[in-house]
């Protein structure tokens, strides 16, 4: 070992064992750490801003002697608004309502509109999802069917209707111990029941049910002290397992929709002796229960070696008081839920408006959004983070009015272009002297696609559909599945509603980084590979929105520039420059030309059949291929 590597491994290992020797840190000598101080109401600075989110900003800014960004340009706002709060591009008629708007109101006007679309809730439903490890099936190697969809429609009706947070989490948390015992509330549960599952490996569940609480609410990596005490952060071993308490005192049980036959499972039908056979007309979902049962520390993390007995309980270093009431002995997940929701509890709130933040910007006002930890330096923007956190408060901790209040400051509407002032001081742009180019999901390129292609439905909730897919993606699974195309307007619904294999998802959601639903996803990558070039101009969804698109641009009125000035349009929200105008119309011209001479082709492009040709059937094939150019630039699929 030595001779290999000198004296770096003994002291490396030495100073592993100084950590673990050192051990957490306990509430009496807690470090003076900027998440785990109580949260108070920060002074706005005196820089001039339109919002007091601005004024932070700019105050920043002012320091290094910089300044914000000009405003991007109307149609690019308008487009940005558009696809961060409903995932869907804005209409024609909605672009040109704003930019012929002389009210002084319009955007606010636009942004009331826009939070009360619908859509509002399926765009962050989805992010919503991502954290609760939503998925049709259950992982593992089985990765047998679920019916969790009245999850996901619960989360889309909850953002649509605004919900409390308190109540939002309470629900999710502990649903079923609540009052009225509604089935909503129940349902809600889903959200713990997301968890990969294995009877054989129980506690592999609980666990991840523990470390989702630490991710999605607290920021912290809980899960660090599943095997011994938490070498950084102030939690023991202990302390994780009265949060695993909480959990283990649950059982997932599956709970019929009311109106449907009790012998629905999964899609199966059950025989009774839950002779004769029934029939199903419903599915039956998977909610928590409780289910007391006693709970051991696991020594070293293994499940085979039972150590101390301990009872649902909250760390020390948060000493919020919380009392299970005169009725119970114990406390249960209605408590957790009422700590986690507590306003002495500093790190939630943080957590949750920092998150918002991030969708809006691209990265949080602290980078590492999942982990607040000691060792997670402080927020590029303190006092900002804390103003928002207070104005959450302010309007009952309901996300529309704090979405609100980002979206309505200039620091939200400036311009994404690269400068080069801020690249030579904050190219990571922490300063937020301009907006961030993201990259879109998944599930709404996809999206923005079909609705540029006039394909897309707008058909909202239930039961998860099967798009088209290439064939073999199931074949190599351990256990056998079928994936039967979904028909009429269901091939064509938003991704949102696409059943998800956690084993053999859809290929386009790992190729455009979507979550895989193991674990809780606080942040989706954002990689560019070239593969997915060859998916935007071939699979049959984007070929299908590219047919779409070019029958559209061919019915428009006038000559061959004004149609493509209408498409981008429509894609872009701008008209092209003169660079860009050329290229496609250098494009549609020597495309018709081929065309005219290959009728054959014209009708595997326009997928028609018959042998009839003439000038327009080349005339539409040739838009199609234009559409394909279109819908395959990066901006079309960036959000500027």
């Amino acid at each position: 070992m030595d001779a290999l590597f000198g004296n770096r491994w003994k002291t490396l290992l030495a100073v592993v064992l100084a950590v673990a020797a050192a051990g957490p840190a306990g509430a009496d000598d807690l470090p003076d750490h900027w998440a785990f101080r109580p949260v108070s109401r920060p002074r706005v600075p005196r820089s001039v801003g339109p919002t007091a989110v601005d004024r932070f900003v700019r105050d920043r800014l002012a320091a290094q002697n910089l300044v914000p960004s000009e405003p991007g340009p109307e149609a690019v706002q308008v487009r940005r608004l558009t696809l961060d709060l409903t995932g869907l591009l804005p209409t024609a008629d909605r672009m040109d309502a704003f930019l012929m708007d002389s009210r002084p109101d319009r955007w606010e006007r636009l942004v009331e509109e826009l939070l009360a679309s619908p859509h509002f809730g399926e765009r962050w439903g989805r992010h919503w999802l991502d954290l609760a490890r939503f998925a049709d099936s259950s992982g593992y190697e089985a990765d047998t069917p679920r019916q969790m969809w009245p999850y996901r429609d619960w989360v889309i009706r909850a953002w649509n209707s605004d919900m409390g947070f308190e109540r939002f989490v309470t629900e999710q948390l502990a649903g079923d111990l609540l009052a009225g015992n509604e089935i909503s509330q129940k349902i809600a549960t889903g959200f713990q029941c997301n968890a990969i599952y294995d009877p054989g490996v129980r506690y592999e569940a609980i666990v991840d049910q523990v470390q989702t609480i630490g991710s999605v609410f607290l920021g912290l990596t809980l899960g660090c002290a599943q095997c011994h005490a938490h070498k950084t952060d102030p939690l023991s071993h202990e302390e994780f397992y009265r949060l695993y308490a909480f959990f283990n005192e649950t059982a997932i049980e599956r709970l019929p929709l009311p109106g449907f036959d009790p012998g629905y499972r999964d899609g199966l039908v059950i025989r009774d002796e839950t002779a004769k056979s029934k029939r199903p007309t419903g599915p039956a979902t998977l909610v928590l229960k409780a289910a007391p049962q006693p709970t051991h520390v696991f020594e070293q993390g293994d499940p085979s070696q039972l150590g101390e007995k301990v009872l649902p309980g909250f760390p020390a270093f948060l000493p919020i008081a919380i009392d299970a009431g005169p009725a119970r002995k114990t406390r249960n997940r209605g408590d957790l839920a009422r700590w986690i929701l507590s306003e002495q509890n500093p790190l939630t709130d943080r957590v949750t408006v920092n998150r918002v933040w991030q969708r809006l910007f691209g990265a949080g006002l602290v980078e590492t959004e999942n982990d607040f930890g000691v060792q997670t330096p402080p927020p590029s923007h303190p006092g900002l983070l804390d103003h928002l956190v207070m104005e959450f408060r302010h309007h009952g901790r309901r996300f529309k009015p704090l979405i609100r209040l980002i979206v309505l400051s200039a620091t939200y509407r400036q311009r994404s272009d690269e400068r080069r002032d801020l690249a030579a001081i904050d190219a990571g742009n922490r300063l937020l002297g301009r907006q961030r180019r993201i990259r879109l999901e998944a599930e709404v390129i996809r999206d923005i696609s079909l609705q540029a292609g006039e394909l897309l439905s707008e058909k909202m909730l239930g039961p998860s559909v099967f798009p088209d897919q290439p064939a073999g993606i199931l074949d190599a699974r351990a256990t056998a599945a079928k994936w039967t195309a979904s028909t009429g307007e269901d091939r064509w619904r938003r991704g949102l509603y696409t059943f998800h294999w956690r084993l053999t998802p859809h290929p386009l959601k790992p190729l455009f980084d979507a979550p895989e639903g193991v674990t809780s996803c606080t942040r989706r990558d954002r990689s560019n590979v070239p593969v997915q070039a060859l998916a935007l101009l071939n699979e049959t969804s984007f070929y299908a929105s590219a047919r779409g698109l070019g029958r559209w641009a061919w019915r428009q009125p006038g000559g061959v520039t004004t149609r493509l000035d209408a498409m981008c349009l429509r894609c872009l929200g701008r008209n092209p420059s003169s660079a860009e105008r050329r290229v496609l119309l250098n494009l549609f011209t020597a495309q018709r030309e081929t065309l005219l001479q290959d009728s054959a082709g014209c009708r595997t492009i326009l997928a028609i059949e018959g042998h009839a040709t003439d000038d327009a059937l080349a005339d539409r094939a040739a838009w199609v291929l234009v559409a394909r150019v279109v819908l395959n630039l990066d901006e079309f699929f960036t959000r500027e």
